[in-house]
């Protein structure tokens, strides 16, 4: 997994977020609410949203466009849960949460892609 992950607020401005994910090279985004709780996720398949609809992103805000009916893992669970999680749903990245910190990372197909090729070798085969 990614971590830690970038976040930006629910009222963010959408062109700042884009520069900001460009500048991080990074394709997803964590968005929290004001007590910073996850509230939803924007990816860069998002923006492609926003310039089909003709949207301005001077003047949108990435609640507009984000993603809210969230599927997460925990740190705790397992390489495959994630992998499946992301089948079923049709998911590019998945919100890794902890109860009491919230979200800790992200995972993408990407993560999933090293690890099954053995890029990245965790300790044991947990995403945390």
């Amino acid at each position: 997994m990614s971590s830690p992950v970038t976040t930006v607020a629910v009222d963010a401005n959408a062109k700042a977020v884009a520069k900001r994910m460009l500048d991080e090279n990074i394709s997803s985004v964590g968005v929290v609410d004001a007590d910073g709780d996850l509230a939803g996720i924007l990816t860069s398949t998002d923006f492609v949203e926003i310039a089909a609809e003709g949207g301005d992103p001077d003047e949108l805000a990435v609640s507009a466009f984000m993603s809210t009916e969230l599927v997460t893992v925990t740190a705790n669970d397992p390489v495959e849960t994630a992998a499946s999680l992301m089948l079923d749903h049709s998911v590019h990245h998945l919100p890794v949460v902890d109860e009491t910190e919230g979200v800790v990372g992200i995972i993408s197909t990407t993560d999933i892609t090293a690890y099954v090729s053995g890029i990245e070798e965790p300790a044991a085969p947990m995403l945390g």
